[in-house]
């Protein structure tokens, strides 16, 4: 809770200034999914699309925002819940420097979605919920991660004993054991043209 005497102090540069002077339209494009389902590697290959198309772009990764910011942060359900809220106050920050902004993170609980997406405006918020399945996500375990959950060795692990509550209705799903890399990525500029974030013809 912020602090009474802490008050808001107004900037000269505005949003619209910004987004004028980057030329294009900001949005905060979200991730979910369970760990090793795609999302980081969706999310780079998008963000690579992007800026060689000449977007001013930016991804946050779980796994790299824990190096940093979130470093204090465990894994308990309150510590996740704080994970996401920091990291959507981020995006907001980005946004609102004009910059169209990937955050690719497990963010399990639906309650902690809403809380990033009540921050933003309808047109400025994906999200595109990697719908692949457990057994997939735990055939692939890129980090191990799954093997030592079901030894004990990690508590409280999403999918294994923490649930993942799906979103209900996300603005694009994609399950990669079916689709390809290139294949998300272009489904997803579409819906980016759809909503006029991206324009028609680069």
């Amino acid at each position: 809770m912020a602090d009474n005497n802490v008050v808001w102090h107004g900037l000269s540069v505005s949003k619209d200034e910004r987004c004028d002077l980057n030329k294009q339209k900001p949005c905060l494009i979200w991730f979910t999914g369970l760990s090793g389902s795609g999302k980081s590697t969706i999310a780079n290959a998008l963000d690579r699309w992007l800026y060689d198309n000449g977007y001013h772009t930016y991804l946050l990764d779980g796994d790299n925002v824990r190096h940093g910011l979130n470093k204090d942060l465990g894994f308990s359900d309150e510590d996740r819940v704080e994970n996401i809220r920091r990291v959507g106050e981020v995006s907001k920050l980005f946004v609102d420097a004009g910059v169209i902004t990937l955050s690719a993170f497990i963010s399990p609980f639906k309650s902690e979605r809403k809380i990033v997406k009540d921050m933003f405006d309808d047109s400025e918020y994906l999200e595109v919920f990697i719908n692949t399945p457990l057994s997939v996500c735990e055939e692939r375990d890129p980090k191990g991660l799954y093997a030592k959950a079901r030894k004990g060795e990690i508590k409280q692990f999403t999918g294994i004993d923490s649930e993942y509550e799906s979103p209900d209705s996300p603005d694009i799903a994609i399950d990669t054991s079916i689709d390809s890399v290139g294949d998300a990525v272009s489904s997803i500029v579409q819906l980016l043209k759809a909503r006029k974030i991206l324009k028609s013809v680069l």
